[in-house]
């Protein structure tokens, strides 16, 4: 039998100012009364949310999750899952820095049959998300389970879902579709089904600061997992001595002043008639009072492309950074500095190609000897080179599997010494 899932009890305190390393901090506690009384209010309608991430990033999310106030998560493969209300939807979207997505669990359910899947869609209560004009595509994906065809495991859905809103909304013949986008996602996993709604719209990577970009760029949401991962504190210099258009340092720059990612984009779920109005309005102003514009950064990005650095510039400016952040054309293995305890997290050329493979590893040694004359600094590369630690001359304090895209790579992390 199908089902509406079920939502637990939210339990959102309020507490002290805390530190969470590389994690951005969201409440000093509530700010005022007034919030309380919005707060409140919006807890009377509970969601089940799944933050979506990259394979190995599932716990950076969980910890952001965790950060936000939202205790009972659990992580699962390229998901967290957790509940909240209305606000922590806006919240989400607007500060989750390393998750791709978030959706909302509408329903789950067993299907090994057409009939099945037909059946427990159109018996989820739909109407009370989209309305009688919504927008309603419908995506989908199938592992392991019996219904293998995507194509028609969409068509189905969608059909059970357009029976539901005709019978409910009271309409006769056909659903406009005119009105906000609710796009909606059937997955199959070893025949259990998951139905969820994007309340993002576009993935979280896109910050709408992007003006330009090089021709491998880093996505955001991984540049914002690389500067998490390390132990950075924005008292500290930062280098990215591969720089390209800049997406390291620019989210180390948000991170640093604990500004929200998603402040300057929109989302779906603003367009949504079950969610107030005054919600994302609200989140923004959080986001405001936490940011703290007045944290110095000694943050510089340097790359050997006089063109990358210009857009890395401009990319900075449409963040909302001004010269926060230092630029410098310059080769990586010229690096120097009389700073000391500094962190370099970069992201250099793979050499996959075979014709650049030799001038990779070449500038692998280099830089190893550049960087060994500052053992105070620590040093977080993220490569696909599987040799790269031979090439640099030193065994990496720590390793960690990523994957930037489709591509499989290690974060190697030099600890300096202290």
């Amino acid at each position: 039998m199908a089902y509406e899932h079920s939502f637990g009890q939210l339990m959102l305190k309020q507490r002290p100012l805390f530190i969470l390393k590389g994690v951005l901090i969201l409440y000093k506690g509530i700010p005022n009364n007034k919030r309380i009384h919005k707060r409140g209010r919006f807890m009377k309608n509970k969601f089940t949310l799944i933050a979506t991430a990259a394979m190995g990033l599932e716990s950076i999310v969980a910890k952001e999750v965790k950060a936000l106030g939202y205790e009972d998560v659990l992580v699962e493969n390229g998901k967290v899952i957790y509940e909240t209300d209305s606000l922590g939807i806006a919240r989400s979207n607007l500060w989750l820095r390393t998750a791709d997505r978030v959706k909302l669990l509408v329903g789950e359910f067993d299907a090994r049959t057409y009939d099945e899947l037909f059946e427990k869609t159109k018996a989820l209560p739909w109407e009370k998300y989209i309305p009688e004009d919504g927008e309603f595509p419908v995506i989908g994906k199938s592992h392991k389970s019996t219904l293998y065809s995507v194509p028609d495991c969409q068509s189905i859905v969608k059909k059970a879902i357009v029976e539901r809103l005709k019978q409910k909304h009271g309409v006769a013949r056909w659903l406009k579709e005119t009105g906000a986008l609710h796009r909606i996602e059937v997955a199959l996993l070893k025949d259990k089904v998951t139905l969820t709604l994007d309340t993002s719209g576009s993935g979280l990577h896109k910050r709408g600061y992007r003006v330009g970009q090089g021709e491998a760029p880093l996505k955001e949401t991984l540049a914002a997992a690389l500067v998490q991962l390390t132990n950075w504190t924005p008292d500290k210099t930062f280098y990215d001595i591969f720089c390209g258009s800049g997406t390291i340092p620019i989210e180390a720059a948000l991170i640093g002043q604990n500004i929200a990612p998603g402040f300057n984009r929109e989302f779906a779920f603003e367009n949504w008639d079950f969610i107030p109005s005054t919600v994302h309005e609200q989140a923004l102003e959080e986001a405001e009072d936490m940011a703290n514009y007045d944290q110095p950064l000694d943050i510089y990005g340097t790359d050997i492309s006089h063109k990358l650095i210009g857009i890395a510039k401009e990319n900075a400016m449409e963040a909302g950074l001004g010269d926060l952040v230092t630029w410098k054309q310059m080769q990586a293995t010229d690096f120097h500095t009389k700073e000391t305890g500094g962190y370099i997290v970069s992201n250099p050329p793979y050499g996959e190609r075979l014709g650049d493979r030799k001038e990779v590893e070449s500038m692998y040694r280099e830089l190893g000897k550049a960087l060994q004359q500052y053992p105070t600094w620590s040093v977080y590369i993220l490569t696909a080179n599987e040799e790269f630690e031979k090439l640099f001359g030193k065994e990496a304090s720590k390793k960690r599997k990523l994957f930037n895209g489709f591509i499989r790579t290690d974060y190697y992390q030099y600890f300096g010494t202290r």
